[in-house]
């Protein structure tokens, strides 16, 4: 994903000659420029601007709004990279250890995109440990491209949706229901609000939405 071409670059270096005085201001922008080879570090970076809302100090409102003037970043890749650097800083802090960042080969060096798909899969309670373990390896040792990830976790979920379908089963009976429940409370309140049924129609109307909670709460 080409998220800095050259202009931004350029216009990122012209800022650097302007923070020279407010050191991390001149740290983080460093990072953004070197984001392809070190976005790590600018994840962790930005994490630190994000908490202690440093942004303010430097006359932005928001994180956005800075990522976006100041280092040429979207919102989604902002979100992306804060949410890959607190996943290796919660679940995988190894990875941030300096010596691996600096003895890892580059070709190994994973995307923070990929992080963040490994991010999804410890999630997912349909992936036990060993599965998820293939994909760190996937992500961390050889560096696999987002797009390899992301087709190799969903592989690994429909097979188990195949070795295990009465589970399949029990997860779409339960969306389908929930969705039921969304649309029965949508059109109850749009009953509501128009006055189009009597009042004891829409009491029926919501001791049925209550019945189906507490049908899928038992399960």
């Amino acid at each position: 994903m080409e998220e800095l071409k050259t202009r931004a670059i350029r216009g990122i270096e012209k800022k650097m000659d302007t923070v020279e005085g407010d050191p991390f201001r001149y740290h983080v922008l460093e990072r953004a420029k070197n984001f392809k080879t070190s976005w790590i570090e600018l994840g962790r970076a930005l994490y630190t601007v994000s908490k202690e809302k440093r942004y303010r100090q430097w006359g932005y409102g928001t994180l956005e709004a800075y990522a976006a003037k100041e280092i040429g970043l979207r919102k989604e890749t902002v979100l992306k990279l804060l949410r890959s650097y607190y996943f290796l800083e919660k679940e995988e802090p190894v990875y941030l250890q300096q010596n691996y960042i600096e003895t890892a080969k580059p070709a190994a060096v994973p995307s923070y995109e990929a992080v963040d798909v490994l991010r999804l899969a410890k999630g997912k309670k349909t992936l036990d440990e060993a599965e998820y373990n293939t994909l760190k390896k996937e992500v961390f040792e050889k560096g696999s491209d987002v797009r390899e990830v992301r087709r190799d976790l969903t592989a690994m979920i429909r097979r188990r949706q195949e070795l295990d379908p009465e589970e399949a089963r029990e997860k779409r009976r339960t969306g389908t229901l929930r969705r039921f429940i969304g649309t029965l409370k949508a059109l109850k309140q749009e009953l509501e609000l128009a006055r189009f049924a009597p009042p004891a129609l829409v009491k029926d109307a919501s001791n049925l939405i209550k019945k189906l909670e507490a049908h899928i709460a038992s399960r």
